[in-house]
């Protein structure tokens, strides 16, 4: 079967991506794409390297990813000059590789319908869906939604649609591309700040509680913004509030949907916060992608992982694998479902509160020979039950249930 998978990488990490290889962006689709899938950002090639023994030819396209995206149109008929659109040339991907499944992991509806309509090969379309759910019409051109968050898969069920649940996993062949040298940090995090509801407010607070109290390194894009995304974040919060004040006052909808600004304003489910928390700003350091980001995972004894608030329930996101197929200490909030994936304490450091979270990782820094024996439990569980290996043939039964 021919396997379609398309998706879009941060806009921030394609672009240190090319700034870091000089002339990279000239080179051929298959140099581009190489080098794109050995710095392992997301899921990489993890998919078409696990998919194909099992039969499956896969080809997994980037849409954001310019330079590799016009590359291929040149070299397959495109005009060999100006800048190519990347939505006509994701739709000729699409029209020839002729798929029979396409997993579309991007919100672009009218980029969806387009290539549905181009290619009557397909026979099965799948969603994907992490946590928190983005806010998209995607969910209702797919025939079957899939996530590693059941919150997320329960939600769709509530709506009517078909939805599966699917864990992450860890690709082995990381571990090659890493430097395996001392360990340079004691404790880090590695994610984002996202201070609204059903994102990271939880997260925030907590980190904030540990930072003054325990050595630790926090990775965030949040370590780039500053003083003016305060600026615009403080005059968002003053126009949501004037229209929250309009609409109490009795101004009817229909009247602040005409204003452009006020209209979108008045969609808004809470109130703009300041996009960082000043008491953490001097923890942060700069964002880490790809392999940047396995290689700090790998340079830390212990590695914080604190699911989204959107993930009240399940142990589900990519950190669990991430950090222990790499070998390091995973330290990580109790749910659960975890037994069914970790053995706590053993295999992972698990905690309950903030304070636990801190009395555990003071005890481990004064127990170094016990955090070692953890990181290697919880790398050998991962090794041997949690790989895209391991995933591959769920995902092959699921898929061939939808056909």
């Amino acid at each position: 079967m021919k396997l379609l998978k398309i998706t879009s990488f941060y806009p921030s990490y394609l672009s240190e991506f090319y700034a870091q290889r000089p002339g990279l962006a000239e080179k051929s689709f298959v140099e581009q794409k190489e080098a794109l899938d050995f710095d392992a950002f997301g899921w990489s090639d993890y998919w078409s390297n696990a998919l194909e023994p099992l039969g499956y030819q896969v080809m997994e396209v980037t849409i954001n990813a310019a330079p590799l995206q016009r590359a291929w149109g040149r070299e397959n008929g495109g005009p060999a000059g100006g800048r190519m659109d990347l939505k006509q040339i994701a739709v000729a991907q699409a029209k020839d590789f002729q798929p029979d499944i396409l997993w579309f992991d991007d919100p672009d509806v009218d980029l969806l319908l387009r290539i549905r309509e181009e290619c009557p090969s397909i026979r099965l379309v799948l969603g994907w869906s992490g946590s928190p759910i983005a806010h998209t019409d995607v969910w209702r051109r797919t025939h079957l939604i899939l996530s590693c968050a059941p919150e997320a898969v329960n939600y769709f069920r509530g709506l009517g649609l078909n939805a599966a649940h699917l864990d992450h996993g860890f690709d082995p062949r990381i571990n090659s591309r890493l430097a395996g040298r001392t360990k340079r940090f004691d404790f880090s995090f590695i994610g984002q700040l996202v201070r609204s509801s059903t994102f990271h407010l939880h997260r925030d607070r907590m980190l904030e509680d540990l930072a003054h109290t325990v050595p630790i390194s926090i990775f965030s894009p949040s370590a780039s913004l500053g003083l003016l995304d305060d600026v615009k974040a403080l005059l968002m919060a003053g126009v949501y509030d004037v229209v929250r004040l309009l609409q109490r006052s009795g101004i009817p909808e229909a009247a602040l949907m005409r204003v452009p600004l006020a209209g979108r304003v008045a969609r808004w489910p809470y109130r703009p916060a300041r996009p960082v928390n000043r008491a953490l700003k001097p923890f942060l350091r700069p964002a880490v992608f790809g392999l940047s980001m396995f290689q700090v995972i790998r340079d830390s004894r212990m590695v914080l992982n604190i699911h989204a608030d959107s993930s009240p329930l399940f142990a589900s996101n990519m950190r669990l694998f991430e950090t222990t197929g790499t070998g390091s200490c995973l330290v990580t909030d109790w749910k659960p479902n975890l037994p069914e994936l970790f053995e706590p304490d053993r295999e992972v450091v698990v905690y309950k509160s903030t304070e636990e979270c801190r009395e555990k990782v003071t005890w481990l820094l004064e127990h170094p020979a016990e955090m070692e024996s953890i990181a290697k439990a919880g790398q050998k569980r991962t090794l041997e039950n949690h790989g895209f290996s391991h995933r591959a043939p769920l995902l092959d039964n699921i898929i061939k249930g939808a056909l």
